[in-house]
């Protein structure tokens, strides 16, 4: 989620190491790995608590390196990042991924001949540099208990519709992602108006029903649960699936027509203070085990084929690959051109 998380480092984990150290060295016994791990400083937009199983199996399979781990919203991230040249973080993991590309493209990412790179989907690497690390569906979340099954909205045509048509049943009881304010929300708006012209119809449609405008998923999730959201657009399957764990009456569906398939992002920094430590967790990412963990412990759609279940979407599947198509929409004059004609097929003016 695009929540920023205040995320201290995990306490005791060097105490521990240093004082069985000591006590080796006391009864003049040998000392199995040095004194201090090396950390590896991980900027993610991923919620800390999804993230931390592939941490830890990171960390048991590395013992002598261990991950800071920093939780950032993705607009957040990215400008931070620039502004700092890289200089403090050695890997980046985010799910906006054009502003992931812009980076790549401005030459912020090291080159990383992963061994685990052939094994990916064409579209998921670009130039060995960038690298997806899910693949992710995005769909319509909505409440269980406010909905008879065949009422559901199965295409992005149905939803607009159904919104055009019953205004004051959805009158601020829908969602979606604010597009000035999530990378990630700017980016899904950016990829619905290529798939589709009909796609500023629905924008009409969420305007006409005063969707309310949300910064993350977290939110979106919340108010759905608590009854107060009959349905929120373009949301991480991911992200839904995980929090139905604990509330079920939460619930996903995916349009029929296309569903995009969204990715998280990652790469080495090229100023990494660690890059050797950066390109293992990379590396991890991308593997076999590191996918198997994203799917089963942190539910997260893998994007190796056959790493963990995954919605059957068949031709609806639409990803979106990693490249320079992805930087058209963030030039500055395009993307202010963008939002300024979101914002009035919302307000009903443009």
């Amino acid at each position: 989620m695009e929540r920023k998380q205040a995320n201290p480092r995990r306490p005791g984990r060097r105490s521990v190491i240093v004082g069985g150290l000591l006590a080796a060295a006391a009864l003049g016994l040998p000392a199995r790995r040095s004194v201090a791990a090396q950390d590896v400083n991980v900027w993610s937009t991923t919620d800390r608590l999804m993230a931390d199983p592939l941490i830890e199996d990171f960390e048991r399979r590395h013992p002598g390196l261990r991950v800071d781990y920093r939780q950032l919203g993705s607009v957040e991230l990215a400008e931070r990042f620039a502004a700092e040249e890289g200089r403090e973080a050695d890997v980046v993991w985010s799910s906006a991924m054009d502003l992931q590309v812009k980076l790549v493209n401005d030459g912020h990412a090291a080159r990383h001949l992963s061994r685990h790179a052939a094994a990916l989907p064409r579209w998921a690497v670009w130039k060995h540099e960038a690298y997806a690390t899910t693949s992710e569906p995005v769909g319509i979340a909505y409440h269980r208990g406010l909905w008879a099954e065949p009422e559901l909205p199965r295409t992005h045509a149905a939803l607009a519709a159904l919104l055009q048509a019953e205004r004051q049943r959805f009158d601020q009881r829908v969602a979606s992602y604010d597009v000035e304010r999530s990378g990630l929300g700017y980016l899904l708006a950016a990829q619905d108006s290529l798939a589709t012209p009909q796609y500023w119809t629905l924008v009409r449609a969420l305007g006409a029903c005063r969707a309310v405008l949300q910064a993350d998923t977290g939110s979106m999730l919340e108010d759905i649960a608590a009854g107060r959201t009959l349905l929120a657009y373009n949301v991480l399957g991911s992200y839904v699936e995980a929090a139905a764990r604990a509330r079920p009456e939460l619930a996903i569906v995916y349009p029929r027509d296309y569903t995009l398939l969204a990715a998280r992002v990652a790469f080495v920094a090229r100023s990494a203070p660690h890059p050797g430590a950066a390109r293992a967790w990379l590396d991890h990412l991308i593997s076999p085990r590191g996918q198997q963990v994203l799917a089963s412990d942190c539910g997260l759609t893998p994007v190796l084929p056959g790493a963990g279940a995954a919605p059957r979407l068949g031709e609806a599947a639409r990803p979106i690959g990693i490249g320079p198509g992805l930087l058209v929409h963030l030039d500055r004059s395009k993307r202010g051109a963008f939002i300024a004609r979101w914002k009035h097929r919302y307000a009903g003016t443009g």
